[in-house]
Protein backbone atom coordinates (compact mmCIF):
# COMPACT_ATOMS: atom_id res chain seq x y z
CA UNK A 1 0.00 0.00 0.00
CA UNK A 2 2.84 2.37 0.87
CA UNK A 3 4.52 1.65 -2.43
CA UNK A 4 1.25 2.37 -4.26
CA UNK A 5 0.78 5.68 -2.41
CA UNK A 6 4.34 6.80 -3.13
CA UNK A 7 3.80 6.03 -6.81
CA UNK A 8 0.65 8.12 -6.92
CA UNK A 9 2.31 11.06 -5.14
CA UNK A 10 4.73 11.56 -8.04
CA UNK A 11 4.08 14.46 -10.39
CA UNK A 12 2.44 13.37 -13.66
CA UNK A 13 4.93 13.45 -16.53
CA UNK A 14 7.96 13.92 -14.23
CA UNK A 15 9.55 10.67 -15.38
CA UNK A 16 9.03 11.62 -19.03
CA UNK A 17 10.48 15.10 -18.47
CA UNK A 18 13.51 13.62 -16.71
CA UNK A 19 14.05 11.22 -19.62
CA UNK A 20 13.90 14.09 -22.11
CA UNK A 21 16.34 16.10 -19.98
CA UNK A 22 18.84 13.23 -19.86
CA UNK A 23 18.44 12.68 -23.60
CA UNK A 24 19.12 16.38 -24.19
CA UNK A 25 22.22 16.24 -21.97
CA UNK A 26 23.57 13.29 -23.97
CA UNK A 27 22.86 15.08 -27.25
CA UNK A 28 24.80 18.18 -26.16
CA UNK A 29 28.35 16.78 -26.57
CA UNK A 30 27.28 14.99 -29.76
CA UNK A 31 26.08 18.29 -31.21
CA UNK A 32 29.54 19.72 -30.52
CA UNK A 33 31.04 16.75 -32.36
CA UNK A 34 28.74 17.37 -35.33
CA UNK A 35 29.84 21.02 -35.37
CA UNK A 36 33.45 19.82 -35.33
CA UNK A 37 32.79 17.57 -38.33
CA UNK A 38 30.93 20.34 -40.15
CA UNK A 39 33.92 22.65 -39.80
CA UNK A 40 36.23 19.93 -41.11
CA UNK A 41 33.98 19.25 -44.09
CA UNK A 42 33.78 22.97 -44.87
CA UNK A 43 37.59 23.20 -44.67
CA UNK A 44 37.93 20.43 -47.26
CA UNK A 45 35.41 22.05 -49.62
CA UNK A 46 37.01 25.50 -49.25
CA UNK A 47 40.43 23.99 -49.94
CA UNK A 48 39.13 22.38 -53.13
CA UNK A 49 37.97 25.80 -54.37
CA UNK A 50 41.59 26.91 -54.04
CA UNK A 51 41.24 30.70 -53.90
CA UNK A 52 43.33 32.78 -51.50
CA UNK A 53 40.33 33.69 -49.36
CA UNK A 54 39.03 30.11 -49.51
CA UNK A 55 42.35 28.74 -48.24
CA UNK A 56 42.34 31.18 -45.32
CA UNK A 57 38.71 30.31 -44.54
CA UNK A 58 39.68 26.62 -44.53
CA UNK A 59 42.39 27.36 -41.96
CA UNK A 60 39.88 29.29 -39.82
CA UNK A 61 37.39 26.40 -40.06
CA UNK A 62 40.01 23.98 -38.72
CA UNK A 63 40.60 26.40 -35.84
CA UNK A 64 36.86 26.38 -35.06
CA UNK A 65 36.87 22.58 -35.24
CA UNK A 66 39.58 22.54 -32.55
CA UNK A 67 37.39 24.77 -30.39
CA UNK A 68 34.33 22.51 -30.79
CA UNK A 69 36.44 19.41 -30.15
CA UNK A 70 37.64 20.91 -26.85
CA UNK A 71 34.09 21.80 -25.85
CA UNK A 72 32.57 18.39 -26.54
CA UNK A 73 35.07 16.65 -24.27
CA UNK A 74 34.65 19.25 -21.53
CA UNK A 75 30.84 19.08 -21.72
CA UNK A 76 30.85 15.26 -21.66
CA UNK A 77 33.08 15.19 -18.57
CA UNK A 78 31.20 17.99 -16.80
CA UNK A 79 27.76 16.40 -17.35
CA UNK A 80 28.91 12.80 -16.85
CA UNK A 81 27.68 11.80 -20.31
CA UNK A 82 30.86 10.18 -21.65
CA UNK A 83 30.04 7.03 -23.61
CA UNK A 84 31.70 4.57 -25.96
CA UNK A 85 29.50 5.82 -28.80
CA UNK A 86 30.56 9.41 -28.16
CA UNK A 87 34.20 8.33 -28.07
CA UNK A 88 34.00 6.60 -31.45
CA UNK A 89 31.88 9.36 -33.00
CA UNK A 90 34.40 11.96 -31.84
CA UNK A 91 37.26 9.98 -33.40
CA UNK A 92 35.49 9.86 -36.76
CA UNK A 93 34.88 13.61 -36.63
CA UNK A 94 38.53 14.19 -35.69
CA UNK A 95 39.63 12.12 -38.68
CA UNK A 96 37.78 14.53 -40.97
CA UNK A 97 38.72 17.78 -39.24
CA UNK A 98 42.26 17.01 -38.09
CA UNK A 99 43.37 14.40 -40.62
CA UNK A 100 41.87 14.88 -44.07
CA UNK A 101 41.19 18.65 -43.90
CA UNK A 102 44.69 19.78 -42.80
CA UNK A 103 46.37 17.31 -45.18
CA UNK A 104 44.42 18.73 -48.12
CA UNK A 105 45.13 22.25 -46.90
CA UNK A 106 48.86 21.57 -46.53
CA UNK A 107 49.08 20.22 -50.09
CA UNK A 108 46.96 22.95 -51.66
CA UNK A 109 48.77 25.82 -49.91
CA UNK A 110 52.31 24.51 -49.89
CA UNK A 111 52.73 22.36 -53.01
CA UNK A 112 50.04 22.86 -55.64
CA UNK A 113 50.93 26.48 -56.49
CA UNK A 114 54.65 26.00 -57.16
CA UNK A 115 55.86 27.93 -60.20
CA UNK A 116 57.31 25.98 -63.13
CA UNK A 117 61.14 25.91 -63.37
CA UNK A 118 63.71 24.36 -65.71
CA UNK A 119 65.62 22.95 -62.75
CA UNK A 120 62.88 20.79 -61.28
CA UNK A 121 60.07 18.55 -62.53
CA UNK A 122 57.00 20.03 -60.82
CA UNK A 123 54.98 16.86 -61.37
CA UNK A 124 57.50 14.86 -59.34
CA UNK A 125 57.31 17.38 -56.50
CA UNK A 126 53.50 17.20 -56.62
CA UNK A 127 53.71 13.43 -56.25
CA UNK A 128 55.98 13.79 -53.23
CA UNK A 129 53.55 16.33 -51.75
CA UNK A 130 50.69 13.91 -52.29
CA UNK A 131 52.54 11.20 -50.35
CA UNK A 132 53.40 13.67 -47.58
CA UNK A 133 49.72 14.58 -47.23
CA UNK A 134 48.76 10.91 -47.17
CA UNK A 135 51.37 10.25 -44.47
CA UNK A 136 49.77 12.95 -42.34
CA UNK A 137 46.34 11.33 -42.72
CA UNK A 138 47.74 7.88 -41.83
CA UNK A 139 49.55 9.19 -38.74
CA UNK A 140 46.36 10.95 -37.62
CA UNK A 141 44.37 7.71 -37.93
CA UNK A 142 47.16 5.85 -36.09
CA UNK A 143 47.14 8.43 -33.29
CA UNK A 144 43.35 8.27 -32.87
CA UNK A 145 43.27 4.46 -32.86
CA UNK A 146 46.08 4.27 -30.31
CA UNK A 147 44.36 6.78 -28.05
CA UNK A 148 41.07 4.85 -28.18
CA UNK A 149 42.89 1.69 -27.05
CA UNK A 150 45.60 2.99 -24.69
CA UNK A 151 44.20 6.29 -23.49
CA UNK A 152 46.45 8.77 -21.71
CA UNK A 153 50.13 8.32 -20.88
CA UNK A 154 50.67 5.47 -18.35
CA UNK A 155 51.16 6.63 -14.78
CA UNK A 156 50.18 10.25 -15.49
CA UNK A 157 46.46 10.06 -14.82
CA UNK A 158 44.97 12.54 -17.25
CA UNK A 159 47.92 14.95 -17.34
CA UNK A 160 49.73 13.84 -20.50
CA UNK A 161 48.95 12.59 -24.00
CA UNK A 162 51.17 10.08 -25.76
CA UNK A 163 52.17 11.75 -29.00
CA UNK A 164 51.14 15.12 -30.36
CA UNK A 165 47.33 15.41 -30.22
CA UNK A 166 45.68 15.49 -33.65
CA UNK A 167 44.02 18.90 -33.05
CA UNK A 168 47.41 20.41 -32.19
CA UNK A 169 49.02 18.89 -35.30
CA UNK A 170 46.21 20.25 -37.47
CA UNK A 171 46.41 23.55 -35.61
CA UNK A 172 50.06 24.00 -36.56
CA UNK A 173 49.21 23.67 -40.26
CA UNK A 174 46.13 25.89 -40.01
CA UNK A 175 47.95 28.56 -37.98
CA UNK A 176 50.82 28.68 -40.47
CA UNK A 177 48.48 29.04 -43.44
CA UNK A 178 46.41 31.68 -41.62
CA UNK A 179 49.53 33.66 -40.63
CA UNK A 180 51.24 33.70 -44.05
CA UNK A 181 48.14 33.41 -46.28
CA UNK A 182 49.95 33.69 -49.63
CA UNK A 183 50.45 30.18 -51.07
CA UNK A 184 54.01 28.96 -51.58
CA UNK A 185 55.39 29.34 -55.09
CA UNK A 186 59.11 28.71 -54.57
CA UNK A 187 59.94 24.97 -54.68
CA UNK A 188 62.62 25.37 -52.01
CA UNK A 189 60.12 26.71 -49.50
CA UNK A 190 57.76 23.95 -50.58
CA UNK A 191 60.37 21.35 -49.62
CA UNK A 192 60.79 23.04 -46.21
CA UNK A 193 57.02 23.01 -45.78
CA UNK A 194 56.77 19.30 -46.59
CA UNK A 195 59.48 18.57 -44.01
CA UNK A 196 57.45 20.50 -41.43
CA UNK A 197 54.32 18.50 -42.28
CA UNK A 198 56.26 15.20 -42.07
CA UNK A 199 57.67 16.18 -38.67
CA UNK A 200 54.18 17.19 -37.54
CA UNK A 201 52.84 13.80 -38.61
CA UNK A 202 55.73 11.91 -36.99
CA UNK A 203 55.09 13.64 -33.66
CA UNK A 204 51.50 12.37 -33.71
CA UNK A 205 52.62 8.75 -33.94
CA UNK A 206 55.56 9.23 -31.57
CA UNK A 207 55.73 8.55 -27.82
CA UNK A 208 56.59 12.16 -26.97
CA UNK A 209 54.38 13.31 -24.10
CA UNK A 210 52.25 16.44 -24.34
CA UNK A 211 50.38 18.17 -21.55
CA UNK A 212 46.62 17.65 -21.78
CA UNK A 213 45.49 20.35 -19.28
CA UNK A 214 42.57 18.06 -18.36
CA UNK A 215 43.68 18.13 -14.74
CA UNK A 216 43.08 21.86 -14.46
CA UNK A 217 40.02 22.60 -12.27
CA UNK A 218 38.17 24.63 -14.89
CA UNK A 219 34.78 24.03 -13.26
CA UNK A 220 36.01 25.23 -9.86
CA UNK A 221 35.96 28.82 -8.70
CA UNK A 222 38.94 30.71 -10.12
CA UNK A 223 40.69 33.90 -9.08
CA UNK A 224 39.70 37.08 -10.86
CA UNK A 225 43.22 37.35 -12.32
CA UNK A 226 42.68 34.06 -14.17
CA UNK A 227 39.47 35.39 -15.75
CA UNK A 228 41.28 38.58 -16.80
CA UNK A 229 44.11 36.58 -18.40
CA UNK A 230 41.63 34.42 -20.34
CA UNK A 231 39.74 37.51 -21.49
CA UNK A 232 42.99 39.17 -22.59
CA UNK A 233 44.02 36.05 -24.50
CA UNK A 234 40.67 35.91 -26.31
CA UNK A 235 41.01 39.59 -27.23
CA UNK A 236 44.53 39.04 -28.58
CA UNK A 237 43.35 36.09 -30.66
CA UNK A 238 40.49 38.13 -32.14
CA UNK A 239 42.60 41.20 -32.92
CA UNK A 240 45.98 39.61 -33.75
CA UNK A 241 44.90 36.11 -34.72
CA UNK A 242 47.69 35.52 -37.25
CA UNK A 243 50.55 36.14 -34.84
CA UNK A 244 48.96 34.87 -31.61
CA UNK A 245 47.66 31.58 -33.02
CA UNK A 246 51.02 30.91 -34.67
CA UNK A 247 52.81 31.47 -31.35
CA UNK A 248 50.36 29.23 -29.47
CA UNK A 249 50.61 26.41 -32.03
CA UNK A 250 54.40 26.42 -32.31
CA UNK A 251 54.91 26.80 -28.55
CA UNK A 252 52.71 23.80 -27.77
CA UNK A 253 54.39 21.61 -30.39
CA UNK A 254 57.85 22.68 -29.19
CA UNK A 255 56.92 22.13 -25.52
CA UNK A 256 56.62 18.36 -25.93
CA UNK A 257 59.94 18.13 -27.78
CA UNK A 258 61.64 20.28 -25.13
CA UNK A 259 60.31 18.19 -22.25
CA UNK A 260 61.31 15.01 -24.08
CA UNK A 261 64.88 16.27 -24.52
CA UNK A 262 65.06 17.33 -20.85
CA UNK A 263 63.85 13.89 -19.69
CA UNK A 264 66.33 12.16 -22.02
CA UNK A 265 69.28 14.21 -20.76
CA UNK A 266 68.20 13.76 -17.13
CA UNK A 267 67.86 10.00 -17.60
CA UNK A 268 71.30 9.85 -19.22
CA UNK A 269 72.91 11.82 -16.39
CA UNK A 270 71.29 9.56 -13.76
CA UNK A 271 72.30 6.35 -15.52
CA UNK A 272 75.81 7.64 -16.34
CA UNK A 273 77.00 9.57 -13.29
CA UNK A 274 80.11 11.71 -13.67
CA UNK A 275 83.28 9.95 -12.59
CA UNK A 276 85.43 11.74 -10.04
Amino acid sequence: MNGFEQHELGFPGARRANLKLRRGIYLLPSSMTVANMLCGFYAVMATLKGGGTDIDNAAKAIGLAILFDSFDGFVARATGTSSEFGKQFDSLADMVSFGIAPAALAFSWGVRGIAETDFLDIRRLHQIGWWVALSFVICCAWRLARFNIQGMAPGSGSKFFVGLPCPAAAGLIAATVHAIKTPIEDWRWSVVWMLVVIADAALMSSTVRYRSFKDLPMAARQKSVFVIVIGLLVWLIVVYSEVVLMIIATTFVASGITLYLIRTVRHYLVSHPAKT
